[in-house]
């Protein structure tokens, strides 16, 4: 019997609120992560770029979604989107293990001494109103801003994760349903848990991003709970500065995405020395 007939037929007979219909519809959706945990390491693999090959590959990438597809940023003859905060940020791949192409991208943004400020610092500073969560708080080693988020085109060839928003993470709330851990785009979920898992592996106390509230509202839907420490701005789009901690990703994210997590974070570890 196919899985949502069963889940049908125990639902009509103990109802939709029982604790049978509602422990097998757990079940059901821990059994589906798994399944995105396992496809996850068996064809993609995270890395970081270490060397000035492979952050051109992100740049590459972040040029693709940003400057061509989206129009975030403004085209240029080298075909590379890069700006001052990468000579202070560890960049991150998911490349496709069977074709060798690389899937997305993300950055990790670190300073390391006083004048080196987060992108939120330098442009959004106003739209930080949480003064106890403010990143100049905190010494220049503890925090990190996660930013530059980009999924090609081509790794979004289902029409679920073509609507818009797709190429910087965002999860479609249409396909939020009974299947709906099926729908997530999960190549987006790995870059944001391999910058959690290279900001852990680095000490990092305190993890910043400045994004659209329904990219935060998708990323509740898997347990990463940012929370958001400033009002809505208009910055490229309506934005919001939001701010997590190693110990808030790991109370709330479910047993399957741990899982996935901590296989990321074991890769990435290793490749961090």
């Amino acid at each position: 019997m196919q899985k949502g007939k069963l889940v049908q037929k125990v639902q009509n007979i103990f109802g939709a609120n029982s604790r049978v219909t509602k422990a097998l519809k757990g079940y059901q959706k821990l059994q589906e992560v798994k399944e995105i945990s396992h496809h996850f390491s068996t064809y993609l693999v995270p890395k970081i770029a270490h060397d000035e090959a492979l952050k051109n590959e992100s740049f590459k990438i972040r040029y693709q979604v940003y400057c061509t597809e989206e129009g975030f940023e403004p085209p240029n003859p080298l075909e590379i989107e890069s700006d001052e905060f990468d000579a202070y940020s560890v960049c991150c791949l998911i490349e496709h293990v069977q074709n060798q192409r690389f899937a997305g991208t993300v950055r990790m943004v670190r300073p390391n001494t006083e004048d080196q400020l987060l992108p939120i610092e330098k442009y959004c500073s106003d739209s930080i109103t949480n003064s106890a969560l403010d990143p100049r708080n905190f010494p220049r080693h503890e925090i990190c801003e996660i930013s530059r988020l980009a999924v090609p085109n081509e790794f979004r060839r289902r029409q679920m994760d073509k609507f818009d928003g797709a190429a910087i993470g965002a999860i479609n709330p249409e396909s939020y349903s009974e299947t709906e851990l099926r729908c997530f785009p999960f190549i987006a979920i790995g870059l944001y848990l391999a910058a959690a898992a290279v900001s852990v592996n680095s000490g990092v106390k305190h993890n910043y991003v400045m994004m659209e509230p329904r990219l935060a509202r998708s990323m509740r839907f898997i347990g990463i709970r940012f929370e958001q420490i400033g009002p809505i701005v208009d910055y490229h789009g309506k934005r919001a500065a939001y701010h997590i901690t190693p110990e808030m990703l790991h109370k709330n994210l479910p047993k399957g995405f741990s899982i996935m997590y901590k296989n990321i974070k074991h890769t990435l570890r290793s490749q961090q020395g």
